[in-house]
């Protein structure tokens, strides 16, 4: 059994490296660093995510935790308590994933910042890159892009446009066949499997693309264009076609995240996911008042891989799943 790191030192350097890195970049801009819990009482409602859980030991009710798969819930409870801009550096855990981009556990970094649209965020993004890329290998930052344009460009079908049949001959003629029973007549998967088959792989090595309104079906937590219902306020940034982050300008009414939460949880319940419940205090927070703010997560184990030319996230991490 090896019981040594699967990295060398010297990326264990760069890891520090990269991380002071960040902390004076936001420390420079008065962007606070905070800690939220890893273990809590609910998790997101996403069925693209998997979750881990436990049982607390604790009489008399004995609830059960989650690991959580981001710290964005907690993170926001902070904002609409009076935090102001907030970022943060964690562990966060997804189940079922591992192999060349995942490990179930990995570093993020998260940040808020009140008053951004999305356009300051995807700048703010492009600064934060400048400081950690360049100095490790070139890196051309090229202008924000349309899911719109750059899908059309690279398949010539347009997202917001679902012609299933048009659909399923692209992905025949792409050798694709296996889109077809797995997206069956779901929009949102073709768009999923199709970007992550097709169009991130025609995105040119060292630019770093920042991706913009993706489809409203996708939203997530986006909130929905104001002027585009179709479209969502939702940005993701790659570099050498990989993703590396997921940024919104956040939805906060209350209502309306809720009525996502129940469409999730009853697409869990119709596909014999695992159940979970809607997170209450994140509700009772956006309930109070979330600021109007634009947020983004990065996955910073990603990020080294890339800085340091790996070609797996297991050659970055310390102790990757298979040797934890």
């Amino acid at each position: 059994m090896d019981w040594r790191p699967r990295c060398a030192p010297d990326v264990m350097h760069k890891r520090a490296e990269m991380l002071m890195v960040i902390r004076q970049f936001f420390q420079q801009r008065a962007v606070l660093e905070v800690e939220t819990p890893l273990l809590c009482h609910a998790t997101g409602t996403d069925p693209q995510l998997d979750f881990f859980s436990t049982q607390f030991n604790y009489p008399p009710d004995n609830p059960r935790l989650f690991l959580q798969t981001s710290p964005e819930f907690a993170m926001k409870r902070l904002l609409a308590a009076g935090s102001g801009c907030i970022y943060q550096i964690c562990k966060a855990f997804r189940n079922s994933e591992s192999g060349r981009f995942h490990n179930p556990e990995f570093t993020i970094l998260e940040w808020y910042r009140l008053g951004f649209t999305l356009q300051d965020l995807m700048q703010e993004v492009a600064e934060l890159f400048e400081q950690l890329v360049l100095p490790q290998r070139p890196l051309q930052i090229l202008p924000p892009i349309s899911y719109q344009d750059i899908f059309q460009q690279a398949t010539g079908l347009d997202p917001l446009n679902f012609d299933l049949p048009r659909w399923q001959a692209f992905a025949r003629r792409e050798n694709l066949h296996e889109a077809i029973e797995i997206c069956e007549q779901d929009h949102a998967l073709w768009l999923d499997f199709i970007f992550s088959h097709v169009v991130q792989p025609q995105m040119k090595a060292g630019c770093l693309y920042r991706v913009y309104h993706y489809p409203a079906i996708q939203s997530a937590l986006a909130r929905i264009h104001p002027e585009n219902p179709q479209l969502a306020e939702r940005f993701e940034v790659f570099i050498d076609g990989i993703e590396l982050g997921n940024g919104f300008r956040e939805l906060t009414n209350a209502d309306e995240q809720e009525q996502r939460f129940e469409r999730e949880v009853a697409w869990r319940r119709q596909h014999r996911l695992p159940e979970v419940e809607k997170d209450r205090r994140f509700l009772a927070a956006l309930q109070t008042g979330l600021p109007e703010c634009s947020g983004i997560a990065i996955g910073l184990d990603r990020l080294l891989m890339i800085l340091l030319n790996k070609t797996s996230i297991d050659e970055v991490l310390i102790f990757p799943v298979a040797r934890a």
